[in-house]
């Protein structure tokens, strides 16, 4: 909304800094996006007073003047036919820059000297006419710039009106506001409607068809119109409210539309079938075109004016060629009417057209002030159009708006809501400048009643709202909240998540997070069997692609998806994770089940290429290893792995599955070569793991068991074993762990061989044994003899003998 600061003065007189002023509307809610200052494009143009006018000495055209400006006359050559001794005109001295990007400079024309340029309205960009030299009041002085001896000069303010204040898209509903807001005086001036002897009865009928849409329409008949170029005064303000003029009826429309917010539409009665007005829907399949020349079809929901043989306007949008105003108009039927705000809104959208008459209806404009907008432009026809205005108007109400109802507001809510210490006569005061009706009882009961024009107050917290706005949110005092330092407690599985994103993120990982749907295809590369219920997801009913057609039940296909973008880029090295929820079909039942897992891939090289490291490929330990890292931080010890088969996209000899008390986590791996074909990842080793999420979490703790170290030093035995091949090393650990020995601190795995002196189906394990007491230092003997007992041990349980 754009405000014109010289028409905000016809009804706020006191003179208000315009600084000042956009600071106190932005304030109170209203904010001013721009401050525009209108005038200087017409800098170097003053006033001027032909005093002499002789033949130009060498052109029959062109005329030679002496043109008084104040204190010094200039020599201009001008070639229009209505220069006159005496006149006053607008002169364009040397410096000016006219608006159509002329320069006036001295020169010469056809040999004689001229100073200036004596200019027609065109030519200042204020009109139309450009048949001759603007004439000016000859009160105008000499000299004066001519912005200011026509009142050219303006501020406006460029508003940005939220969508619950439609009555702001008005000058007199922000003159309202600026009175309230700065406690003046709001001077809206009486409506000066003379009438002629015709009654408006005898010419016109309405009839609403569809009251639900128009419950109020009211029209105005005005004979003998004489349609001409509208007065420079009023042209200014549409201009420099974003309208352009177009004739003195048209525009008195557009001007009453920013004036008051009523939009208003002008019929030339003449095109008007039968003289009446009918509204209705619109037929289904109906055709219309509208003022700007386009054929639009409607449906049955778009509300139609008619006459009494076919449509003449879309209600509330947008009028129609066969009925608009034209130069031959003599009689005017003005129609000013409340449309509802939904059905004005939804017709704009299905048509796509955008007005500002549909603006203003779809936020709701006052039902109770389309009277007032009717007269005040019945009476501007009849000054600047020359027109006789019928006796009376038409007003079809057929249904009545409700009175706004009292709304009760306590003075202690409102000082308790704002901070405030408002006494209730403040607080009836501040309400009473926004013209909303309010009384205060004995206990401080404010009793509220808004205005027709403010549909936005309905509740108390509304009305408070507005005494703190006016009133001024600084004088609101500024307090701490007083609010608990202890947060809600994180829920155990968001802590454990957050913790496995920590750990494995410490581990060199990258989370990825995928779309949770892609294509069944990515189900059959992973070479699933039929009774597997993972290649039978959950169908996506109407999904946007084929490769984004079934919900997820594993999350290894996207990460190998994502290895293969990153190698299409040259990044063949890469650690991923992803946590995420699968989906499953259940038996009799729409919604799937979910399950959230974590799944983890890498690829290519063991480190980053670096001078001092070998550029090893990664390998199965390695993803083994990150497992054990996340098991040990999330501080589970009962967990295992087990060589039991159970994954088909996995290579059969370099896999394991994951087990915490004979729960089944999940599994790790290297990837299948066939699957790395299918996914055309190729040159790279690929290890993944997967792991169950819903049965990982009820092990993971942040319970620390502590045991005091010994003091004494710990003795090492390495010991190598050879055993069948077909013996696992997790097996040797279980036989290992079983012999109980309070002496033995820890055994560890570090070597695993086959090859000279092994014999054929044998390996070799070698086990660094720590031997430690806290109590004494411990012997050789002692060492020795425990030693000896392990050995037989395990020769009894799995037929070990010792490597020599």
């Amino acid at each position: 909304m754009l405000l014109s600061i010289s028409w905000l003065k016809d009804f706020i007189t006191d003179d208000i800094p315009v600084h000042e002023l956009a600071d106190k509307l932005t304030m109170a809610g209203i904010e001013v996006e721009e401050i525009i200052q209108v005038g200087d494009q017409w800098n170097n143009i003053v006033v001027g007073e032909i005093l002499d006018i002789s033949p130009h000495p060498n052109a029959d055209s062109l005329s030679l003047t002496t043109v008084g400006v104040g204190d010094k006359n200039l020599s201009v050559v001008c070639g229009a036919p209505n220069i006159q001794p005496g006149i006053k005109v607008p002169l364009a001295v040397v410096g000016a820059e006219l608006p159509n990007g002329l320069k006036i400079k001295r020169s010469k024309i056809r040999g004689t000297l001229s100073e200036g340029m004596i200019c027609s309205e065109t030519e200042i960009g204020i009109g139309d006419d450009s048949s001759g030299i603007m004439v000016l009041p000859p009160r105008s002085a000499n000299g004066t710039p001519i912005a200011k001896a026509l009142a050219l000069t303006d501020t406006v303010l460029d508003l940005g009106i939220t969508p619950n204040r439609s009555d702001c898209l008005s000058i007199v509903g922000l003159a309202r506001e600026i009175s309230a807001i700065f406690d003046t005086p709001l001077s809206i001036p009486a409506v000066d409607l003379v009438e002629d002897t015709t009654p408006i009865e005898e010419r016109v009928s309405v009839e609403i068809l569809d009251s639900d849409l128009c419950p109020r329409y009211t029209a105005r008949l005005v004979n003998d119109v004489v349609i001409q170029q509208s007065p420079l005064w009023m042209r200014r303000r549409l201009e420099n409210s974003g309208i352009r003029s177009i004739n003195n009826v048209v525009d008195i429309t557009n001007y009453v539309l920013l004036e008051w917010g009523q939009p208003l539409h002008a019929f030339d009665l003449e095109l008007v079938g039968g003289a009446k007005i009918i509204v209705r829907r619109a037929h289904k399949g109906e055709h219309f075109v509208t003022l700007d020349k386009i054929q639009r079809s409607l449906d049955s929901d778009i509300l139609m004016i008619c006459d009494a043989e076919q449509a003449v306007a879309i209600a509330g949008i947008m009028g129609g060629q066969n009925s608009g105003v034209s130069p031959t108009t003599t009689s005017v039927l003005l129609e000013s009417a409340y449309f509802n705000p939904s059905s004005i809104a939804r017709s704009s959208r299905f048509l796509q057209l955008k007005t500002e008459a549909a603006q203003r209806f779809e936020k709701g404009v006052d039902m109770h002030g389309v009277t007032e907008a009717l007269h005040r432009a019945a009476a501007l026809m009849s000054q600047l159009a020359s027109g006789n205005v019928c006796t009376g108007f038409v007003d079809e109400y057929p249904n009545r708006l409700s009175p706004p109802r009292p709304v009760s507001v306590g003075i202690d809510k409102v000082n308790t809501t704002t901070g405030l210490e408002l006494k209730p006569s403040e607080a009836v005061g501040i309400l009473k400048r926004l013209s909303i009706e309010a009384t205060c009882s004995d206990t401080g009961i404010i009793q509220a009643t808004a205005p027709s024009y403010r549909y936005d107050l309905n509740e108390p917290i509304d009305f408070i709202e507005e005494i703190a706005r006016i009133k001024g949110y600084n004088h609101i005092p500024v307090t701490f909240p007083k609010t608990s330092m202890l947060s809600k407690p994180i829920h155990d599985r968001l802590s454990c998540l957050s913790k496995i994103r920590d750990i494995l993120t410490s581990c060199g990982f990258f989370e990825v997070i995928n779309y949770s749907f892609y294509s069944q295809q990515y189900l059959d590369h992973l070479n699933f069997s039929h009774d597997d219920p993972r290649i039978h997801p959950v169908n996506i009913l109407n999904p946007l692609s084929a490769s984004q057609s079934v919900l997820r039940t594993t999350l290894v296909p996207s990460l190998l998806c994502n290895l293969r973008e990153n190698m299409n880029y040259k990044n063949d090295s890469l650690k991923i994770f992803e946590i995420s929820n699968l989906f499953f079909p259940q038996q009799d039942c729409v919604q799937p089940q979910e399950t959230r897992h974590i799944s983890g891939l890498m690829a290519g090289t063991r480190y980053d290429e670096m001078w001092n490291l070998d550029n090893e490929d990664i390998d199965f330990y390695d993803i083994k290893g990150a497992v054990e890292i996340l098991m040990d931080r999330l501080h589970i010890n009962q967990f295992c792995f087990k060589n039991d088969g159970r994954e088909p996209f996995l290579h059969p000899k370099k896999m394991l599955s994951l087990y915490i008390q004979n729960d089944y986590i999940g599994c790790i791996g290297m990837v299948h070569p066939d699957v790395l074909e299918n996914f055309e990842i190729e040159g790279t080793t690929v290890a993944v793991f997967t792991l169950d999420f819903g049965a990982l979490a009820p092990y993971a703790t942040d319970m620390i068991s502590y045991t005091p170290f010994s003091r004494y030093p710990a003795v090492v035995r390495d010991i190598a074993l050879v055993i069948d091949d077909t013996i696992s090393a997790e097996k040797v650990d279980t036989a290992i762990g079983s012999f109980k020995n309070k002496l033995i601190q820890s055994i560890r795995v570090f070597d695993n061989y086959t090859g000279d002196k092994v014999p054929n189906g044998k390996k070799s394990l070698a086990y660094r044994i720590t031997f430690q007491s806290p109590e004494r230092t411990l012997t050789d003997g002692e060492v020795n003899k425990v030693h000896d007992r392990l050995v037989k041990y395990l020769n009894t349980e799995l037929g070990t003998e010792l490597r020599h």
